[in-house]
């Protein structure tokens, strides 16, 4: 809903909007109540949902959009893949398009970029869990044309197999991606991302793999453009042994400015936002998702055999006095990302124990 607040509140000229699986209609009865500033264009709203027994309930739902003033409302009984295909011949544009997947929405992805404005929103959920977290590793081929391996990081490897899959099919008609945010529950997947009319440079560079050692926990990775050799883990013995997952997006999860607006517009309508929806916003506007690799410090406390996990903040502190990148990560909790090599960061989880005790 914030997001369509701030389009709404910056855009020049008429807007559409489409809830692909709209449901009850609650997201768009939102979005017609609670997004739209006084001063704003024309909007048009798209109302889809496949299954022809819920139109009568979504219309009910809807009655009080009809009072809006510049609103219309369109709304549709259609498979998805059929609407996004007609939209594309009818050259219909969206600038803000919700696909709330069941399962891996990936068979749809390219249809809704061909519609989708350029500087427009493709909001994204999916509900495939099994696939990107390494646990169904045939899956993760058909669906993502990647490797997926098990990671203490899960969730966010499955962000960022999602926005993989995403950036290429963007890259396929010669747009470029924008992730604005990406977060989960470990059930549900959800990513915000922006089309842009044309590539940034080396975006394609923020295309790679990540290795890991599960015999000694190190990680390494590298971009697809300048992929070469991968260095020795840290086992003395030489017997590791990566497990590469990829290719996934190793580049910046979230746009900290744009989550920085979406806190200032929530700020201004205090009922548009629960609490947790604040902190969340505020964990993901502190991590923008650099460096890629994260750690949870349950494993490397327990690596270190400690009595328990050292203070988070406190050892993001001392990697940071120690003058690497570091910070909590908003994707998993008990988690930081950082730059440091292992060695250090294994020092530094002591050297914190030791200062706690």
């Amino acid at each position: 809903m914030l997001l369509a607040a701030r389009q709404a509140s910056q855009a020049q000229r008429p807007l559409r909007w489409l809830d692909l699986m709209a449901g009850c209609g609650i997201r768009g009865l939102r979005w017609g109540l609670e997004a739209l500033p006084e001063a704003r264009p024309d909007l048009e709203l798209w109302f889809n949902d496949a299954d022809p027994d819920r139109s009568a309930l979504l219309e009910m739902n809807l009655q009080p959009l009809q009072r809006v003033p510049r609103l219309s409302l369109k709304l549709i009984c259609r498979a998805a893949e059929h609407l996004l295909r007609q939209a594309y011949l009818d050259q219909t544009w969206f600038d803000l398009i919700d696909l709330d997947a069941f399962g891996c929405p990936n068979v749809l992805l390219q249809s809704a970029l061909t519609v989708l404005r350029f500087d427009g929103f493709l909001v994204l959920a999916s509900t495939d869990g099994r696939s990107p977290t390494g646990h169904d590793r045939p899956a993760a081929v058909r669906h993502f044309g990647a490797a997926a391996r098990a990671h203490p990081a899960s969730w966010e490897i499955a962000l960022r197999l999602q926005l993989a899959v995403l950036a290429r099919e963007a890259w396929q008609l010669g747009r470029g991606l924008q992730p604005i945010a990406c977060f989960s529950d470990g059930r549900t997947f959800r990513l915000v991302v922006q089309l842009r009319k044309r590539l940034s440079s080396e975006e394609e560079a923020q295309l790679g793999l990540l290795a890991r050692c599960e015999r000694c926990g190190d990680q390494a990775v590298q971009p697809l453009l300048k992929l070469s050799g991968w260095r020795n883990c840290l086992c003395e013995d030489g017997q590791g042994r990566w497990a590469v997952t990829g290719p996934l997006w190793i580049g910046p999860l979230q746009e900290t400015e744009l989550l920085s607006d979406l806190l200032r517009i929530a700020a201004s309508q205090p009922r548009s936002l629960s609490d947790e929806g604040r902190r969340l916003l505020q964990r993901l506007q502190r991590d923008s998702g650099l460096p890629v690799c994260c750690w949870s410090t349950a494993e490397l406390a327990r690596r270190l055999r400690l009595d328990g996990p050292p203070a988070l903040e406190g050892l993001v502190q001392s990697l940071l006095n120690a003058g690497h990148l570091a910070c909590p990560s908003a994707v998993m909790s008990g988690q930081l990302r950082c730059s440091a090599p292992m060695t250090e960061l294994l020092q530094q989880c002591v050297d914190q124990a030791a200062g706690e005790r």
